[in-house]
């Protein structure tokens, strides 16, 4: 049995340890005995006593738990060769035996702090450790969006709509060329896409791309935010390939691409509006913001936990944001589409088949199996989306 374990198996309340007492009246040590003694009801945690050598005839000073500083535990293999003991207003004792003071302190009945299990022991590092990793993930993944849906109830629609004005212009700077359709083929999307925003608006402005009131018809499971009514105004630009997508506030930009891209499959114009409808349940689900407000709530989460790490582990985090919650929003934006053409009594199978088509021009299929682009893709699988099209089923929104 080691030196240590003989200490803790012989101490008992009250057993004697010698110590050096340094009342902090002079520099001289004082030679004293100290033991500890478990305490009351009335002053719990272990109290010290101390017996000075040369005074055998007086009353020990009993110093109560709240008038020690009670130095940390160590574990045996680390056990220091002299161990100070901080007495506050009377001084400071010095140890030179700190197994038989470890044993006795344990023998009274204190108790190492959560703190110092962890230092001092593998098992208590490692379930900390495991609590607190599945903590964070049980916040990155519930907790994260369920407070940005939240807290994106109270974004007011005006920073919205500023910051998607100020996103188009930085687009049309950099990526985004004016669109070359012309303004009789423009007129005739757009004149489709008001008949589209009137079904859920309860509008029959006819006006371009404008909505006036909160959707009363969609399904109420898909109405996210009631109340909430952003001015829908469809948008045409070149470039970017064939696409489509909608800016928080109300404003859906529509790529030549993604036009040309459905007249070279023969499909109808129900395919684009289906596609418009997608980017509707975009904008009406607010899911834009809700990523930034997700990417901040994630921040501060992570700042509170870890400190000054947050900065670097956000980088990382950012993409896991990017994949999985943009996964679910396509889900959402899909179902709504769905809901949005039945409603309005359009197909979606020429949506699906427009889906299917780009995904062939942009992913050729290849005999060594899936391409990494399409595993890293923010759109669920583009046969299963186009399969629940063209069945308008809405499972899992």
């Amino acid at each position: 049995m080691s030196a240590d374990a003989t200490a803790r198996a012989a101490a008992r309340p009250g057993t004697p340890i010698r110590a050096r007492w340094f009342d902090g009246r002079g520099s001289q040590a004082q030679s004293v005995v100290v033991t500890l003694e478990r305490g009351t009801g009335n002053a719990p945690g272990p109290a010290l006593l101390l017996h000075p050598l040369a005074q055998a005839t007086a009353a020990p000073l009993r110093l109560h738990n709240a008038q020690v500083d009670w130095p940390p535990s160590w574990s045996a293999d680390r056990t220091p060769p002299t161990l100070t003991v901080d007495l506050r207003a009377h001084g400071s004792l010095q140890i030179d035996d700190v197994s038989a003071w470890q044993a006795a302190l344990a023998a009274a009945g204190q108790r190492p702090s959560l703190a110092q299990r962890m230092q001092t022991g593998w098992p208590a590092f490692l379930a900390v450790a495991l609590l607190a990793l599945a903590g964070l993930g049980a916040f990155y993944v519930w907790g994260t969006p369920w407070a940005a849906a939240q807290i994106t109830r109270q974004v007011p629609l005006g920073w919205e709509t500023s910051l998607s004005e100020r996103a188009l212009a930085d687009m049309d700077a950099n990526l985004l060329k004016p669109s070359q359709l012309p303004a009789a083929r423009q007129a005739q999307l757009r004149e489709r896409f008001d008949q589209l925003v009137q079904k859920i608006q309860g509008s029959a402005s006819g006006s371009s791309g404008t909505a006036g009131a909160a959707p009363v018809d969609a399904p109420a499971a898909l109405q996210r935010y009631r109340g909430y009514a952003p001015r829908l105004v469809l948008a045409f630009r070149a470039g970017l390939g064939a696409n489509a997508f909608a800016l928080p506030g109300g404003t859906i930009v529509l790529t030549d691409g993604m036009v040309q891209a459905a007249a070279n499959q023969a499909l109808s114009d129900d395919a684009l509006i289906g596609v418009l409808a997608h980017e509707i349940g975009h904008v009406l689900h607010r899911h834009t913001t809700r990523m930034v407000v997700e990417q901040g709530v994630l921040n501060v989460g992570l700042g509170l936990a870890l400190g000054d790490v947050s900065g670097l582990l956000s980088i990382g985090t950012s993409l896991l944001t990017g994949l999985a919650y943009r996964r679910s929003h396509e889900t959402e934006a899909d179902c709504f589409a769905v809901a949005l053409m039945r409603q309005a009594q359009l197909p979606t199978t020429p949506m699906a088949d427009l889906l299917l088509g780009l995904e062939r021009s942009r992913n050729p299929e290849q005999p060594g199996g899936v391409s990494v682009a399409s595993l890293l893709a923010s759109h669920p699988q583009t046969a299963e989306r186009a399969r629940k099209l063209k069945l308008g089923i809405t499972d899992g929104c």
